[in-house]
């Protein structure tokens, strides 16, 4: 498990550019000069940085030809290695960012670009590179006290808890690209992903995290998706599947493949089927798993939220079922009407 400790941070360098969408013909505009913090907000804008990122799914740059011609890699270590010359770093990497805002939807916004040091990531204290884009402001009341009477007045800021876009690059492991955590709290459509593949250009580093996420993904979409196009299968019985592979990955500190499909499927023909999904949804994915890894309780925790337990019907009930699908009967009644018949040993 990594693990990452933020307490002795220290903000070495900030400077703050503006970057517009180029394809609506919005520009960028460069800060020459570093940006003036007053020493009580110190505290709050590491929190805006900081707090969003978790030790869970790390990132590290890619290039289909070589590390060393991904821009922000390049940049990154040229910054690492000589930290005086971070402003005109930041600027190469506003304008990397700003080649990069091609989309209609991608908004302008600010675009912090921050040097830490003393940050502790598997117990090695390391440099660190923040690169944080603010887009959504919203506005917050101010009421001042004047005298015999207040006035009320408003202004427009960012969320602490609101942040839209961020990377912090740590300055370790550069030999397979640095170790990279990533934010980004927008829409997962075509837009958004120009910050990760276009902009940073950055792959998943297939650690546990990384292998548990995947295969209980590839596992939901099989039993959500893949499984009644071949089996007549009710909505009870994938959500017992689903509950028994999260279930399986809860229980268990090594995941193992042939076991995991065997406790789970029980049935020679969904394995086989299970097994094809899989085989084509790496390959259509370009996912690369291990059948045999640790697991990941962060990843499992993650995954979990999004597996629903929840049999919806019509707009009357609400089933959430937890456990041994054998206990609730599907059928129809002579009239029609569809139900479903609970057996249980004692209310709470």
């Amino acid at each position: 498990m990594t693990t990452l400790d933020f307490i002795r941070v220290e903000l070495q360098y900030l400077i703050t550019h503006h970057v517009g969408n180029k394809l609506k013909d919005e520009k960028y505009i460069l800060s020459n000069e570093a940006t003036i913090i007053e020493e009580e907000t110190k505290v709050l804008l590491l929190k805006y940085f900081l707090l969003p990122f978790k030790a869970e799914e790390f990132y590290s740059f890619t290039h289909p030809i070589e590390l060393e011609s991904n821009d922000i890699f390049s940049v990154a270590g040229k910054m690492f290695s000589k930290p005086e010359g971070f402003i005109d770093a930041s600027q190469n990497i506003a304008k990397l960012l700003y080649e990069q805002s091609m989309h209609p939807k991608i908004k302008e916004g600010e675009l912090n670009i921050a040097f830490f040091s003393n940050v502790v990531l598997d117990e090695e204290i390391v440099d660190a590179i923040g690169i944080f884009k603010s887009e959504t402001d919203v506005p917050f009341l101010k009421m001042k006290n004047q005298k015999s009477k207040f006035i009320i007045n408003h202004e427009y800021g960012f969320e602490i808890n609101g942040m839209d876009k961020g990377c912090i690059i740590f300055d370790t492991d550069k030999q397979n690209g640095y170790k990279i955590l990533i934010i980004d709290n927008t829409s997962k459509s075509v837009e958004a992903q120009y910050w990760k593949d276009d902009f940073l250009k950055v792959k998943p580093i297939n650690n546990e995290f990384h292998q548990t996420n995947q295969f209980l993904g590839i596992a939901k979409t099989f039993v959500t998706k893949q499984l009644s196009e071949e089996f007549e299968v009710s909505k009870a019985e994938k959500i017992d599947l689903l509950n028994r592979s999260v279930e399986y990955f809860k229980t268990h500190e090594n995941f193992d493949k042939k076991e995991f499909e065997d406790e789970i499927f029980q049935n020679t023909e969904i394995i086989n089927s299970f097994k094809n999904f899989d085989s084509t949804y790496r390959l259509d994915n370009e996912i690369e798993l291990a059948d045999n890894f640790e697991i990941s309780a962060q990843a499992v925790k993650k995954q979990a939220k999004v597996f629903k337990s929840v049999l919806k019907l019509d707009k009357n009930f609400h089933i959430y079922i937890h456990g041994d699908s054998e206990l609730i009967e599907q059928g129809v009644e002579k009239d029609g009407r569809k139900f479903y018949k609970i057996y249980f040993q004692q209310e709470s």
